[in-house]
């Protein structure tokens, strides 16, 4: 069947919908998608900071909480056709932390520095434009832009209070029951493959010295505004990461709710996100992020394929059997999930869903698709 792409119109106008058949859907597997959905909530307390205070991510006093953090809502989300809405469940308006679903918007933030200028090179070090210290030395000075995207930059240091150790020997397999912050011996900059909030923080302030100004206001004047997002969304760093930039301070925002921050985003905001990547970067005839850099984000990292610059790609289905292998996916801890599936023209966003039932809502939608 073919269908005509569409794009939402602005936030505060009706989404456009399609009906299951109008889509070339079953409108029962959608409905059992949904319900399926609300039945199977994330087992995660509502009451967040006790959990993160609690030690889910790890022990105390590495666990302080550095940022703001609040309850969390119900479970909610949609799916996309098209650009058409095609079911919906729960309030899909409700803003909550979406934890590290905002290390995708750190790599759309990268591919704007990109286009800009301000990244000539992701091969290139970063410290040779980023002079702030966190860049000096044989082996931080190693760590080029690349690095840091995919991940395998193994930076070395203390930043904004939080040692790159406590994140060291992280198994995302495991989170939450796990052992991590093993002081092991690091690797060269490309050799080793590791999940480390601070690094990514690292990341953050790298892009906010290059752009000179707050990462939130470049975000919503590049990306947010041009694709007729909300005003609702925000993103937040700590009580720690305030730096001065030209006699001005400005905080610098986290990739994630680890330690409290990160961004607050309702679902629909999320899913014009995730239009804005299925459309290659580019929005009503306006190119917001460059093809290329979409092309760049999902090329599979060799020490990890099921990893782009910080996007989960599905490589030999490594990373949901039930999704096609060209899915890519914004992941958050909790059951925070956008999922682009660029050969059926689908994005769904999924809002506190049990991680263990993230496989079967996919396998759920594409039964609907046959």
């Amino acid at each position: 069947m073919s269908l005509t792409a569409v794009l939402p119109p602005p936030h505060g106008k009706e989404w456009p919908e399609l009906m299951a058949d109008q889509a070339g859907m079953n409108w029962m597997w959608l409905e059992e998608a949904a319900r399926f959905a609300t039945e199977n909530e994330t087992p995660w307390p509502y009451d967040l900071k006790r959990h993160l205070e609690g030690g889910y991510f790890e022990a105390a006093p590495f666990n302080e909480i550095l940022g703001p953090i609040r309850p969390r809502g119900d479970p909610n989300g949609l799916v996309l056709r098209s650009g058409s809405k095609v079911v919906s469940w729960g309030d899909t308006r409700q803003v909550d932390f979406t934890f590290s679903a905002a290390k995708s918007y750190l790599s759309m933030l990268a591919g704007i520095a990109v286009m800009d200028g301000l990244i000539g090179d992701l091969d290139e070090p970063v410290g040779r434009t980023v002079h702030d210290g966190g860049f000096d030395g044989p082996h931080n000075g190693a760590i080029a832009w690349r690095h840091l995207l995919q991940n395998t930059s193994e930076w070395e240091g203390t930043l904004f209070g939080k040692s790159d150790i406590i994140d060291r020997n992280r198994n995302l397999a495991v989170e939450g029951k796990g052992r991590k912050g093993d002081p092991r011996p690091l690797l060269a900059p490309g050799e080793h493959w590791e999940y480390n909030d601070v690094r990514v923080n690292r990341l953050g302030l790298a892009l906010l010295r290059r752009f000179r100004r707050p990462l939130p206001d470049v975000f919503a004047e590049r990306i947010m505004q041009p694709i007729g997002a909300s005003s609702a969304w925000s993103w937040h760093g700590y009580r720690t990461s305030s730096v001065e930039i030209d006699g001005e301070v400005i905080e610098s925002v986290s990739g994630g709710t680890h330690w409290g921050g990160g961004m607050l985003i309702h679902a629909e905001d999320q899913a014009r996100l995730g239009l804005l990547m299925l459309r290659r970067g580019e929005w009503n005839g306006k190119q917001v992020l460059p093809e290329s850099w979409i092309a760049e984000s999902l090329r599979p990292c060799p020490l990890k394929p099921t990893y782009g610059l910080l996007w989960w790609l599905n490589t030999a289905h490594g990373r949901y059997a039930s999704a096609p292998t060209g899915s890519f996916f914004a992941s958050g801890a909790g059951g925070n999930l956008t999922w682009v599936d660029p050969g059926h023209d689908l994005v769904a966003v999924m809002r506190w869903l049990d991680p263990t039932a993230i496989d079967t809502f996919i396998r759920l939608i594409m039964q609907a698709m046959e």
